[in-house]
């Protein structure tokens, strides 16, 4: 069985009368796609996002059995005063629990919630619970502050209350330090990080312990750093007993990369030898396949650079499929 666990849908269109900071679309003649208009921003959207007939004819071409989907970060509005983050949230999760039951055996969907308010979006994850979605997709970063900041604790303690997961998206920023050029590649592996990393260092990732997190594109540059963390942390190499009279920063309790074995990380990283190094650092029951379809192009079968790496049986089950069912709650059977 194959689950692509990081994988995007948009509505086809926004009701009449909607606020005037909805998106709105507008069809192109002779065509399927259609565009959309997101703040400023606009995208050209193939019929894939929205069509369900044709979502289900390209996963089978591409041999996917099943699809966590994700509404595509542009509508993770932030940026919207809060009552109109809200109502656009509200579309936005109806549209994916509706087409999740249109085929309930090949879509598990995730909704939003308006995170710039974190005392809203707290309040709007029972309904997300009682659409029957999965669980929750949200930004690396909310309005230039990371998702660790204390500002939400409460909310990430309500998803795990309601045992929802949750879906981190690295998203680009603005930056000075680079060309505008990497803000879809260095600044989004740079974002990933920062998610992460604020999740263990801001006390979120103690406070709730049975928190089920993914991270898109393995969390960015965070994996790779995570052998530094351990070592200011005790002092020592190759994640040996820690000796904090070396560690320049030993506290009590797990070590870093202790910690971000709990979380879980799509295995969209493009190379076989970036995803071997994932393995042999958190375990291939940490990984998800993940595409990041429609956006980009799939592998021409999901799942061929992580099957290519010889891992056993066990683990490649868990890879391919059963990481992305305990991820979102499901049963494995």
């Amino acid at each position: 069985m194959i689950v692509d666990a990081h994988a995007h849908v948009l509505p086809g269109g926004y009701p009449p009368g909607s606020p005037p900071t909805f998106p709105h679309t507008e069809m192109i003649d002779g065509s399927t796609d259609r565009l959309h208009h997101f703040g400023g921003g606009t995208f050209r959207a193939k019929d894939v996002f929205f069509e369900v007939d044709r979502r289900l004819e390209a996963m089978e071409v591409t041999g996917v059995d099943l699809e966590v989907v994700s509404p595509m970060p542009a509508l993770l509005r932030y940026d919207l005063p809060a009552a109109d983050g809200l109502t656009l949230a509200r579309y936005v999760n109806e549209w994916v629990a509706e087409l999740c039951r249109q085929a309930p055996d090949r879509f598990i969907g995730l909704g939003i919630v308006p995170l710039q308010s974190p005392e809203l979006a707290t309040a709007e994850l029972a309904d997300i619970k009682a659409r029957g979605l999965a669980g929750v997709e949200v930004s690396s970063g909310i309005l230039g502050a990371s998702i660790g900041d204390p500002r939400f604790l409460s909310f990430f303690q309500e998803v795990e209350r309601l045992e929802l997961a949750v879906f981190v998206h690295a998203m680009p920023s603005d930056t000075d330090r680079l060309p505008a050029a990497a803000r879809a590649t260095y600044t989004v592996g740079v974002e990933g990080m920062y998610a992460a990393a604020s999740l263990i260092l801001g006390g979120i990732a103690s406070a709730c312990p049975d928190l089920r997190i993914s991270f898109s594109h393995a969390a960015g540059g965070f994996p790779f750093l995570l052998p530094r963390a351990n070592f200011f942390w005790g002092g020592t190499w190759n994640e040996e007993p820690a000796d904090p009279e070396r560690a320049f920063a030993w506290t009590a309790g797990p070590s870093p990369i202790e910690v971000a074995r709990r979380f879980y990380y799509d295995s969209l990283v493009f190379d076989r030898r970036a995803l071997r190094f994932l393995v042999d650092l958190l375990g291939a029951d940490r990984l998800l396949l993940g595409s990041d379809f429609p956006a980009m192009h799939r592998e021409t079968r999901v799942g061929a650079t992580a099957a290519s790496l010889g891992l056993s049986t066990e683990s490649w089950e868990d890879l391919s499929w059963r990481n992305a069912m305990r991820w979102v709650g499901r049963d494995l059977t």
